[in-house]
């Protein structure tokens, strides 16, 4: 049976079918290799439950990481809820496995076509967590402002 929704969130419903177009694009890639001058950027949290990243690429980029997929890469597979690739780091090739619930952003330059993706709120209690921060201390370390909305007028 399923919960009763009080309140339709809009965002939600929109990020994950727009996941989906990530998730489909992905899967083409998977099965023919890309089309064309077509190629992916796809950025995700290095800190995210669940993606796997040698230690090396965790010490070097450890919030953010962004891969390139267009000539070089291979060994791409798609499931439900995440992906693999293999890429060459330093001559060497590394297997990275990325959820999709950790990209933030992807990108096809070619296309002209992009998706950005905001975490939720629970997802950014998680990850400081993790990370053994005081949300607390995060959140308080930049004080709020208030702006006068009088300094934006024409005069």
């Amino acid at each position: 049976m399923q919960d009763y929704i009080s309140e339709i969130d809009y965002d939600k419903l929109i990020g994950k079918h727009l996941m989906g177009v990530v998730v489909d694009a992905l899967k083409i890639a998977s099965k023919q290799g890309l089309p064309g001058e077509n190629h992916y950027y796809i950025t995700f949290k290095t800190c995210f439950d669940g993606v796997e990243i040698p230690q090396m690429l965790k010490i070097q980029y450890p919030e953010n990481m962004t891969i390139v997929l267009q000539h070089q890469f291979s060994e791409l597979e798609v499931s439900d809820d995440k992906f693999s690739v293999v890429l060459t780091f330093g001559g060497v090739p590394h297997r990275l496995v990325i959820p999709f619930a950790s990209i933030t952003y992807f990108a096809d330059p070619y296309a002209k076509f992009g998706l950005s993706f905001n975490f939720e709120e629970s997802d950014k209690a998680t990850r400081l967590e993790d990370m053994n921060i005081d949300e607390k201390e995060t959140l308080s370390s930049t004080p709020a402002e208030v702006v006068s909305i009088d300094s934006f007028r024409k005069k």
